[in-house]
């Protein structure tokens, strides 16, 4: 394959899947009254089969995790979607969600510091404009001092998502790392679920939160988990990270569709910064060169 299409390639599939991340935003409200184990168990189960099938489909084999590796995919799974979730919800209780968004726009620094081993600080300087922009399209919020720790968890684990997944993602590769952390995480919820909200949970959940539920298993997980984890693998987690300012531009996109209004002048600022970081961390016209120095 061409190095600068497969580079180009992966810019886009680490695009699309934030931008799947990003519409869940508008989706989350409905969840607000549900059962939050019971569905998130019920949405990884899902996204797992629905990975299990994609492998089976196109043929991707699915490797058993051995020795070590069950201990960076329980971190995968533990961090970056058990604690990650259950953090959203906390922080939301004690924090506007403007806090918690500006914590997860505050990753791609760190990924950039510790996927790029000091080698390349272009990729630094882009990350930190990406995170100024991100910022202001998700504007400022008041939280107290519980609200500001779950935003520090959630800002923790969102980056343990991506960094606890690099050593996997060579034998296990992308549709791998998604499919035994998906099934993880279900047992997870599920347990918990049982003991925290009851066996019969699942029969209070409407058809709107089970839809909502079903997005996030279909687009947030099952899809946006394969296409994160490829463009990680192929860009290096340092430049991977960049593409996260693309979710909340995505999120404030989705909320006009939904009849909002108009983004005001500071977020249209915001997504020119985010733009302008992404093309100065994302040479593409230097794809082949690019490619084979952001793989670590």
């Amino acid at each position: 394959m061409n190095p600068r299409a497969n580079f180009s390639g992966s810019i886009l599939s680490g695009a699309t899947g934030m931008v799947f991340v990003g519409g869940s935003v508008a989706v989350s409200g409905v969840l607000a009254a549900a059962p939050l184990a019971t569905l998130q168990s019920l949405r990884y189960a899902v996204a797992s089969l629905l990975l299990v099938g994609y492998a089976r489909v196109f043929e991707k084999k699915v490797e058993r995790p051995r020795g070590r590796e069950w201990l960076w995919l329980l971190g995968v799974t533990g961090a970056g979607l058990v604690l990650f979730n259950i953090a959203l919800v906390e922080g939301s209780k004690h924090a506007e969600p403007a806090v918690l968004g500006v914590a997860v726009a505050c990753v791609p620094i760190v990924l950039a510091a510790l996927g790029t081993a000091g080698r390349r600080t272009n990729v630094l300087s882009a990350a930190v404009v990406v995170t100024a922009g991100a910022i202001l399209v998700e504007g400022a919020g008041r939280a107290d001092a519980t609200g500001i720790a779950w935003a520090v968890v959630t800002f923790a684990c969102e980056a343990g998502f991506t960094l606890l997944a690099v050593p996997l993602l060579g034998r296990l590769g992308p549709v791998g790392v998604s499919v035994h952390t998906t099934w993880l995480a279900g047992l997870i919820f599920g347990a918990y679920g049982v003991v925290a909200e009851g066996p019969a949970a699942i029969l209070t959940t409407t058809g709107p939160e089970l839809l909502a539920a079903a997005y996030l298993a279909v687009g947030v997980t099952a899809c946006a988990f394969v296409l994160w984890y490829t463009a990680v693998e192929q860009l290096g987690a340092g430049r991977a990270g960049l593409l996260t300012g693309i979710a909340p531009i995505a999120a404030a996109g989705a909320g006009v569709a939904l009849g909002e209004p108009l983004p005001g002048p500071l977020v249209w600022a915001g997504i020119a910064l985010v733009a302008i970081g992404l093309a100065a961390g994302m040479p593409v016209r230097r794809g082949a060169a690019a490619l084979a120095g952001t793989r670590t």
